[in-house]
């Protein structure tokens, strides 16, 4: 996949990583709460072939949720349209994954495949929901489906109400048969742009509530510009008209940001003459500071 698309999906997976928690409950039907512990493995993996020795592999996301029990998952972001090749690809590494992580006891090599997983990005009418695994064995054979995400199927109410933020960089891609409609017809393209509005007040409120935080925020409108100065390349109207919504909106959650930042000091700094005043307690202080209690004991150390 493009390099841009690679590069949002694992950002926003790794600096934003609880994103992903919806995601897995989606599309492998699982409960977790949002509050499991994820581990994160390495995504290099070296493939022995016959024509090309340790050919390097990098996988989109190799990980571990701990939830009620310990699971591997492994989820690959592919914008092209699906191939046969690729189902060959997911399984090779699949094979790595569970080889790099097997372990040999009394010469019983035990190997533990992952929870595998495709979100593709473009689909069409022969795009099919799952991928399968046939491996045949001199023991017996096993089988197991490969589901697939079609990221372009979800509205922005499905986003939303399911909690699937980690798609909003890639919403886009939706639209994207309709780039040359966009392009020269300006109230079309007024629609997309109230669609995206839409999603930047969505996303301000989210923060309000504290369901997410001003970072994640932040990377969402970032990754979702990055993504649209990509795809949108040939469409300059476009280009400016939603490229640039994400640009303002980025410069006006940072401006927030350091606003924020100086309204925090500016209430450490009365706490502080409060303290050294000595007249007050440090509930009181905390109450017409605007701090917690906890922020104005740690203030006392300053003094």
């Amino acid at each position: 996949m493009g390099n841009i698309y690679d590069g949002a999906f694992r950002t926003i997976l790794n600096d934003c990583r609880q994103m992903i928690i919806p995601v897995i409950n989606e599309i492998f039907k699982e409960d977790y709460t949002g509050n499991e512990i994820i581990e994160f493995h390495p995504n290099e993996h070296f493939i022995d072939q016959q024509d090309e020795v340790n050919k390097e592999r990098i996988t989109d996301t190799n990980f571990v949720i701990y939830g009620k029990k310990k699971k591997k998952y492994h989820l690959e972001c592919e914008s092209s349209l699906p191939d046969r090749r690729m189902t060959i690809r997911l399984f090779e590494y699949d094979a790595q994954i569970a080889l790099d992580e097997g372990e040999v006891i009394n010469e019983t090599l035990t190997v533990t495949f992952p929870n595998t997983a495709v979100l593709y990005l473009r689909n069409n009418k022969k795009t099919p929901d799952k991928m399968r695994y046939v491996i045949k064995t001199p023991g017996g054979t096993v089988e197991y489906d490969v589901p697939i995400m079609q990221v372009q199927k979800y509205t922005l109410e499905d986003i939303f109400s399911k909690g699937l933020l980690l798609l909003i960089p890639f919403y886009i891609f939706l639209h994207e048969k309709n780039f040359k409609v966009y392009n020269s017809n300006e109230q079309r393209l007024s629609e997309l742009k109230a669609e995206y509005r839409s999603i930047l007040e969505r996303l301000d409120k989210l923060e309000q509530e504290g369901i997410i935080g001003a970072f994640d925020k932040h990377t969402i409108i970032e990754l979702s510009g990055d993504v649209i100065r990509e795809i949108a390349q040939k469409y300059e109207n476009v280009q400016k008209g939603i490229g640039g919504m994400m640009s303002g909106a980025l410069l006006e959650t940072e401006a927030r940001t350091i606003l924020n930042r100086g309204k925090d000091e500016a209430k450490k700094e009365t706490a502080l003459r409060m303290l050294q005043d000595g007249e007050l307690s440090i509930d009181k202080i905390a109450k017409y500071s605007g701090l917690d209690v906890a922020e104005v004991e740690l203030l006392t150390g300053m003094q």
